[in-house]
C-alpha cells in the first residue's frame, strides 16, 4: 500500500521507495533516540545540582527557588516527625518507637501521593522505620536509588523489574543540601543501631534486645572458634545459659566447643560493670529521672497539637455547614453530618488529653531528689530493683560493653571471660562455672526403621499422621508433624517420595483412587473393607489402605441385579442369622456377595443356593 507524506508518494513495491523509506524511518528513531538521552542528561544534571523535584517524605516541602526544601508548615506534623527521632535515640529499637506510638494512641501524618490531602492515621511499623531510613530527613538529596533491568521469565517473555540500588551506587547523593531533622553522624549511627537489631547473620554478634533473663544475649563469643553463642533456657525456672551452634555448623555433628550454664557468668559480669559504672551513678540517676520526665511531656504535648487539630477541623466543618444554603437540604445534611463527626473527635480528644494530664505523675520533691542521689551512689539497688527490667539490664551492658569471650576449661570446671569494653579496654576474669553435658538424644530405632518403610510411599504429612495414630513422638515427646518426618528423612537419608504419575494394572492403590475406578463413593469402598468385601493391605496399622485392581474385584461391582442375588436382610431372614454371620460365611468364601452401584436398591446382594448349607436350618 503507497506511504504519503509532505515530499512526496513512496510505493513499498519500489526498490528506490522502499530504500528511502527505511532511511527516513532510521533517521527517524535516531533523533527520538537523541532527544530521549538529551531529556534524560537534562535530568541527571539539574538532579546533580539537587534541583530536581521528587516526591518529598513526610514533614518537608519544596520551597519557592530551586532545590530549596523546607520543614511543613503544619507544626503538628513536624512535631510528629521528631518524637520519631526522640524516642529512637531514647529506645534505640523501631519495633519500641512504633509499640510507644500505638501505646500512646497518638496519630502519624499520612500523605499517600504528593497531591492528596494530609491524613492524620495510627502509625505502622513500615512506617516509622522509613522515616528513620530516609536520608532526607538528615539534610541529604539523593537520587537513583533503584534502577530498571530487564529480564525473560519462565514463559519466555521479556519482563521489567526494579531493583533497589545500595547507597554506594546511587546516582546523586548531596549532603547539607538542606536543614534537616538530625545531621548526618546522627543518621549514620541510627543506621548502625537499626542493623544490629536486626536479626544476625551467622558467626556476627549483636541482634535486638529480648525479655529474656540472659544477660549476655548478643554480647557472648566462643573463645574457642570465635562464634556468637545462642542462649538457651531450661527447667522448671528457666535458668539461663549460652551454647555454639559449631556443632550443627562444622563437620556435621562431630565438631563440640562448648554448653554452659550463665547464672554465674552473668553475676561475675555485672559485678565488673557495677565497678566499672559506679563512678557515673549520679548523673545516672538525673539523666533517667530527666528521660521519664521528657516521655511524658512528649506524649502530652502530641495530644495537645491533636486537640488544636480536631479544634480546626470542627469549627471549618462549621463554617462550610453555615456558607450553605437552608434549602438545599441534600448538601446540608451531609455537612451537618460531618459537622457531628468533627464534634464528637474534638470530644474525644479533649477527654483523652484531660485523663492525661489529670493522671500525670507528679514532680520529684527535693527529699525524692536526695533519695534518688543516694541510689545513684549505690546503683546496684537499682540494678537490683524489682522494678528495672532484664530488658533494662541488658540494654546498659550493651552501651558499655562490646563483647564478652567465654573459654571454657573443662577439666578444671573453669571459665575464662575476656571482656572487651567499647573504647578498646580488657577485662579478664576466672569463674568457676558448671559445664552442661550434652545429652544424646536420637529417635526411637523402632520409629526410624518405620519412617524407612514408608518413606517411599507416602508424603512426609501423611507419614506424621500414621506415626501420631500408633500414639509414637518425637525426641522432645511431641507429636509428629511434616517437618519434623522431614527432618529425619533428611538427617538418615531416606528416599524420597514422588508422586505416581501413572498407574500400571499391577500395583495397589489407594481407596479414593480404586473408589474412582469402581464407580463407588470412597465410604461406600471403607465399608466393603471392613465387611471383607474387599481385600486391603495396610504396612502397618494407621496407615492408608491400598487395594489391587483385580478383574475378580471389578466383577464384584456391577449395575445391576443378577439372578439369583438378594439383599442381606433378605439372606439374614433365609438363614436364619444375622449380618455379622452372613459377613463372616462371604469372607470365608461360603457365599458369593456382589455391590450393586445403581438403581433405587443400591448396596450389597447375597447369592443363595438350594444346597446352601444352612439354607433351611431354624425350620419345622
Amino acid at each position: 500500500m503507497p506511504a504519503a507524506e509532505e515530499d512526496g508518494l513512496y510505493h513499498p513495491g519500489l526498490y528506490n521507495d522502499r530504500l528511502l523509506l527505511g532511511l527516513k524511518g532510521t533517521m527517524s528513531e535516531a533523533e527520538l533516540h537523541v532527544l530521549r538521552a538529551r531529556l534524560d542528561g537534562g535530568i541527571r544534571n539539574k538532579a546533580a545540582r539537587g534541583e530536581l523535584r521528587r516526591g518529598l517524605p513526610i514533614g518537608l516541602v519544596w520551597g519557592d527557588n530551586d532545590g530549596e526544601v523546607l520543614f511543613d508548615p503544619d507544626e503538628a506534623v513536624t512535631a510528629a516527625v521528631r518524637t520519631v527521632f526522640e524516642k529512637f535515640s531514647e529506645t534505640g529499637s523501631v519495633r519500641q518507637v512504633w509499640i510507644w506510638f500505638r501505646g500512646q494512641k497518638l496519630l502519624f501524618p499520612s500523605r499517600p501521593h504528593a497531591r492528596s490531602a494530609l491524613r492524620w492515621i495510627s502509625p505502622t511499623y513500615h512506617a516509622l522505620h522509613g522515616v528513620l531510613t530516609s536520608p532526607v530527613y538528615a539534610g541529604a538529596y539523593r537520587y537513583g536509588r533503584s534502577r530498571h533491568e530487564r529480564c525473560i521469565d519462565q514463559t519466555g517473555r521479556v519482563r521489567k523489574k526494579s531493583r533497589l540500588l545500595p547507597r554506594s551506587e546511587w546516582q546523586v547523593l548531596i549532603r547539607d543540601h538542606h536543614r534537616g531533622f538530625i545531621d548526618w553522624e546522627t543518621y549514620e549511627m541510627n543506621q548502625v543501631r537499626i542493623s544490629r537489631n536486626a536479626h544476625p547473620r551467622p558467626h556476627q554478634p549483636g541482634g535486638a534486645i529480648r525479655e529474656g533473663a540472659a544477660l549476655l544475649q548478643g554480647l557472648a563469643t566462643c573463645g574457642s572458634c570465635g562464634r556468637k553463642l545462642k542462649v538457651y533456657y531450661q527447667g522448671s525456672h528457666s535458668t539461663p545459659g549460652y551454647h555454639c551452634p559449631g556443632s550443627t555448623l562444622v563437620s556435621g555433628r562431630a565438631f563440640y566447643c562448648l554448653r554452659i550454664s550463665g547464672v554465674r557468668i552473668d553475676r561475675a559480669v555485672t559485678e565488673a560493670f557495677l565497678d566499672e559504672i559506679t563512678p557515673a551513678g549520679i548523673e545516672a540517676a538525673f539523666e533517667a529521672e530527666r528521660v521519664l520526665e521528657a516521655d511524658r511531656d512528649i506524649a502530652l504535648a502530641q495530644w495537645r497539637l491533636q486537640v488544636e487539630r480536631a479544634q480546626y477541623e470542627a469549627e471549618r466543618a462549621e463554617r462550610r455547614y453555615r456558607q450553605v444554603e437552608p434549602e438545599n437540604r441534600l448538601v446540608a445534611r451531609g455537612l451537618e453530618a460531618e459537622w457531628e463527626t468533627r464534634l464528637h473527635e474534638l470530644a474525644a480528644a479533649k477527654s483523652e488529653l484531660d485523663d492525661r494530664e489529670r493522671t500525670r505523675p507528679r514532680g520529684l520533691t527535693e527529699v525524692e531528689r536526695r533519695h534518688l542521689q543516694m541510689l545513684g551512689t549505690d546503683l546496684r539497688k537499682v540494678w537490683s530493683a524489682p522494678t528495672t527490667t532484664d530488658r533494662d539490664r541488658k540494654e546498659l551492658l550493651q552501651t558499655l560493653l562490646e563483647e564478652v569471650c567465654i573459654a571454657v576449661a573443662r577439666k578444671e570446671s573453669n571459665a575464662h571471660l575476656t571482656l572487651r569494653w567499647r573504647g578498646g579496654m580488657i577485662t579478664e576474669l576466672d569463674v568457676v562455672a558448671r559445664t552442661v553435658k550434652v545429652p544424646t538424644m536420637r529417635t526411637a530405632e523402632e520409629t526410624i526403621d518405620l519412617v524407612r518403610r514408608l518413606a517411599p510411599h507416602y508424603s512426609n504429612a501423611v507419614i506424621a499422621g500414621i506415626l501420631n495414630r500408633q500414639g509414637r513422638r518425637t525426641v522432645h515427646g511431641e507429636r509428629f508433624t511434616a517437618t519434623s518426618v522431614s527432618g529425619l528423612r533428611q538427617y538418615w537419608d531416606l528416599p524420597r517420595w514422588q508422586r505416581p504419575t501413572t498407574q500400571s494394572g499391577a500395583e495397589p492403590v489407594t481407596v479414593k483412587e480404586a473408589a474412582r475406578i469402581l464407580g463407588v463413593a470412597t465410604s461406600t469402598l471403607h465399608r466393603c473393607l471392613n465387611d471383607g468385601i474387599v481385600i486391603g493391605e495396610q504396612f502397618t496399622p494407621g496407615a492408608p489402605w491400598r487395594i489391587k485392581i483385580t478383574e475378580e474385584l471389578r466383577a464384584r461391582f456391577v449395575a445391576g441385579e443378577p439372578d439369583g442375588y438378594v439383599p442381606i436382610v433378605d439372606a439374614m431372614r433365609t438363614l436364619g442369622l444375622s449380618r455379622q454371620s452372613v459377613l463372616q460365611r462371604v469372607k470365608r468364601g461360603q457365599l458369593e456377595a456382589l455391590h450393586i452401584s445403581r438403581g433405587r436398591r443400591k448396596g450389597l446382594r447375597i447369592k443363595l443356593l438350594v444346597n446352601q448349607p444352612g439354607l433351611f436350618e431354624g425350620t419345622s
